[in-house]
This record gives structure tokens, sequence and C-alpha cells, in this order.
């Protein structure tokens, strides 16, 4: 028991620290070859980013365990809005009022209805894998036209200011490192997640999706529940609910659009009775903070940190 659960916090190292050298190491590669950071930022960054959840995604598939894999992408994106918005919180008010997320936000839920609508057929074949694709890449060439937009009209590109994992001083070796770690390890850290995630199911007589609803989807939220922690504490409120939006549509377009190109995935009818509904909701409810003008403030976390423990208990239960 010890060694399985060793493993999966060895898994989920593995991931976030080769998680982070991919990034490095690709954002200033792409810089030194030429690649505007524009492009860098609304691609490299953010594949890079989603780099773990999609290793463990397309692991689970190819394992025949596809509840990890959409477990880990409906858990996610439930616990990114439940415990990644609601733990920073509770540390600190963030004046979401002031931020302009409304068309990102509708974006998601588009989304997740798209998502859900998709999941009904009881499979994720590579119809739906293209489909989901083709959204991604239209979201991401709309965000290109209006950022070059903004630089043509003099306007600041804060992508471009503070682009995630950029290091001018990088030398090439280092790059090259960052890159390597990166590609040996996240298939590394998948393997162990996912094989001593099927094992603590198979120990505590549960499903794959429930472990991966759990253990797999918070273990995945960590990168986010600490860049949002930061962005709290620094006052970002922009940062934390544009960080939390972002990941959600890529955890729902780009991981399941690439890993069912790769192997169906089927979906558990539990996920169309419940957890699927639960993601939906607790995107909806964050409506307020997005278009009436309200705060995150720490009644906020209290309520959104409890909705996100009273469902963990019902999905344990």
């Amino acid at each position: 028991m010890v060694l399985v659960w060793g493993g999966v916090v060895l898994g989920l190292v593995i991931l976030l620290l080769a998680g982070d050298a991919l990034v490095k190491g690709a954002v200033n590669l792409a810089l030194r070859i030429g690649i505007p950071a524009l492009i860098v930022s609304l691609t490299v960054v953010a594949f890079g980013t989603s780099a773990p959840e999609l290793l463990v995604s397309i692991k689970a598939a190819l394992e025949d365990v596809p509840g990890i894999a959409m477990g880990n992408v409906v858990g996610s994106n439930t616990a990114n809005i439940l415990l990644v918005l609601g733990v920073p919180a509770l540390l600190a008010v963030m004046h979401t009022s002031e931020c302009n997320t409304r068309k990102s936000y509708v974006i998601m839920l588009g989304a997740s209805v798209l998502f859900i609508a998709l999941a009904s057929r009881g499979v994720f074949d590579w119809i739906a894998g293209i489909v989901l694709l083709l959204v991604l890449a239209t979201i991401l060439g709309d965000s290109m036209r209006e950022a070059m937009a903004h630089r043509r009209a003099g306007k600041a590109n804060p992508q471009e200011e503070d682009l995630e994992g950029a290091d001018p001083d990088m030398p090439w070796w280092k790059i090259i490192l960052n890159l390597l770690v990166g590609l040996v390890g996240l298939p590394l850290g998948a393997d162990l997640l996912v094989d001593n995630s099927v094992e603590i199911a198979t120990l505590f007589g549960v499903s794959d999706a429930v472990i991966g609803l759990t253990l797999v989807a918070l273990g995945t939220s960590l990168p986010e529940l600490a860049t949002t922690v930061m962005a709290a504490l620094r006052k970002q409120a922009d940062v934390a609910l544009g960080n939390v939006i972002g990941s959600n549509m890529f955890n729902l377009l780009a991981i399941i659009g690439v890993a069912s190109l790769i192997s169906p995935v089927p979906v558990d009818p539990a996920f169309l009775r419940f957890d699927l509904w639960v993601m939906l909701g607790a995107s909806l409810l964050i409506f307020p903070l997005v278009f009436l003008g309200r705060d995150l403030t720490r009644t906020w976390g209290v309520v959104l940190s409890a909705l996100y423990l009273g469902y963990i208990a019902l999905v344990i239960m």
C-alpha cells in the first residue's frame, strides 16, 4: 500500500516537474528560432501547461481505463472552479469585478455544452476528437486575430510582456535539457500515476472513474491551484480567473480531443447522470463574478470550497 501511494505521489511530482521543463524548453526554443512571442503564448504555452493531463488521459485510454481519462478532465474542470478559485479566495479577496473575461467565459460554457453533447453519444471517437480540435483551432485563430489587432492599434499585449517560461539568457544546452526532461518525464510520470491509480482503485474496490474524478483530477489541478493562490496574493484577479477559464477550455477541447484520436474513450453512464452536470453547474456558478460585477470574497471561498468537499464525498460514497 505504501509503495502504491508512493508511486502516485512520485508520478504526480514527475508530471509537474516534466511539464514545467517542457514549457520552458519549448518556449525558449520557439523564441530562439524566430517564432513570435504572441504565437508561442497562444499555442506552445497553452498546450505545454496541459501536457500532464494530456499524457495521463492518453495513457489511461490506451490501457483500457477510460474512467481515469474522463475523470481527469471532468474532475479537473470541477476542481478548477470550486477548489482553485475557492481556496485562494479564503486567503485574499479577488476583485473579479474589474476583470473582462466575458467572452472567454461564454466560450468555456459553449465548450462544456458541446462536450456533454458529444459525451451523450457514449464514446469519444475520432469524429468527436476532430470536432473538439476544430473548435479549439477556431478559438486560437480568433484569439490570434484579436491580439494582432491590438498590436496594430499600438496596445500592449500582456501575453508577450510576461510570457511564461521565457528566459532570454537560457543557453542552448539548457533548452535541450529541458526538452529532454519534459519528453522523457511526462510519459514516465503518466505511467506511474495511471498504473498506481488503477492499483488503488482495485484495493479500495472503487471504479477507475472515481479515482480519475478525485485523486488524479486533484493532482493534475495542483499547478492551476498554485498559480491562482499566487495571483490572489498579488491582487491579480484577472490572472486567477483567466487561468481557470483557459485551463477548462483546454481540458475539454484539447485533452480529450487528442486522446480520442489515438484511442476511443468510452463514456461511463455515471458521468452523464451526475458528474458532467456538476461540472456544468460549477461553471454556471461563477456567472455573477463574470457578468454581474461581483468580487470573489471570502464568503465565496467558503461556499466554493464546501461545495467541492461535498462533491468529493458524494463521488466516494
